[in-house]
Order: C-alpha cells, then sequence, then structure tokens
C-alpha cells in the first residue's frame, strides 16, 4: 500500500512514462479542502475493453510486468480516493493517450500524508526515456511550473549527481515558497 500521497503520485504519472508517452502534464492542486491531481498524456492509450479492466486488482496490461500478474496502482489510487470521499475518472483513447484525474478530501481523517513530493518528482524527472513531463503544483492561489527539459537543462543535466543536487534544492525551494 502506499505510505503517501507522493508515492500514489509517482505510481500514476509513471505509468504515462511506462505507456510511451512523449508529453506529460501532471497538475497538484490544493486548495484547502480538496487536493486534486490531473495526469495527461500523448502515450499508446487504452481501447474500451482495457479501461474497463484497469481498476480491477487481478488485472494488468499483458507484457507490462513480466513477474507479476496484477496490477495494483489503479486498484489502490480508487480505494484511497473513496474512502477519502475523492473521485477518480480515467479517458483514454487507443493511439492518442489518457486523462487521470482524481482527487481526495484534504481534511479527511483517513488521508494520507503528503509526504516527500520533491523526491517523487525528481525520481519521475530522472526516468529513463525521451520524454517530458511538465509538473505544475498550486497551493492556494500561488503556484509554480517547471518542466523536465527545463530543470535539465537549467541544472546541466539529470544524469549527474551534482545536477541532481541542483535539481532537488530548485524543487525544494519552489515547495518551500508554497508553503509560505
Amino acid at each position: 500500500m502506499h505510505a503517501t500521497l507522493a508515492d500514489v503520485i509517482a505510481d500514476t504519472a509513471q505509468n504515462s512514462i511506462e505507456a510511451g508517452a512523449r508529453h506529460i502534464t501532471l497538475s497538484l492542486t490544493e486548495d484547502g479542502t480538496t487536493i486534486a491531481v490531473r495526469i495527461t498524456d500523448d502515450g499508446k492509450g487504452m481501447d474500451e475493453a482495457t479501461q474497463a479492466r484497469a481498476f480491477n486488482p487481478f488485472y494488468t496490461e499483458p507484457g507490462k510486468h513480466d513477474k507479476r500478474k496484477v496490477g495494483l496502482g489503479l486498484p489502490i489510487l480508487k480505494q484511497i480516493c473513496e474512502s477519502t470521499d475523492g473521485t477518480v475518472a480515467l479517458k483514454s483513447e487507443k493511439g492518442v493517450g489518457t486523462e487521470l484525474s482524481y482527487s481526495f478530501s484534504a481534511t479527511h481523517i483517513d488521508l494520507p500524508p503528503m509526504g516527500d513530493l520533491v523526491n517523487a518528482v525528481l525520481m519521475l524527472f530522472n526516468y529513463p526515456g525521451d520524454f517530458d513531463l511538465a509538473f505544475t503544483h498550486r497551493k492556494g492561489k500561488e503556484e509554480y511550473s517547471i518542466s523536465r527539459m527545463e530543470l535539465a537543462e537549467a541544472v546541466g543535466g539529470l544524469e549527474s549527481v551534482e545536477g541532481l543536487s541542483l535539481a532537488r534544492e530548485f524543487l525544494q525551494s519552489q515547495e518551500d515558497a508554497l508553503a509560505q
């Protein structure tokens, strides 16, 4: 089970990367009453039959996980959303891409903590592949946005320890500014 919302966000965004998306947007919005996440991609998408099974814990896309036959990411997401008075919606078109939107009640007693969002986003940015991921975090009236390509260019790449350290510092500074 995911211990934090950052884990949930990373897991669901990772699906877009694994679907071969070249352009991914990830937005996180916190307004004091609701925490909402929206992920869109131009990956391979899903047909109607696959979408109908996507939230079944005993189903995973053939070939996606070579050592297991179940996919628990979306079923666990649905369970967390439902148990915290939230919602989840999946729209997808084969060959076009996917949009996953979900929310949680920010004040629900069973809401997991946010966790380490900086490390979750940094892990997504550092995932191997030829893709760009644009991340936006809105909290109240404040927000920041950064894309994987922008950040990599600004810090001289995400392959080195120095680049990753600078990227982490930047993301943390943006999160700290939202917290004020």
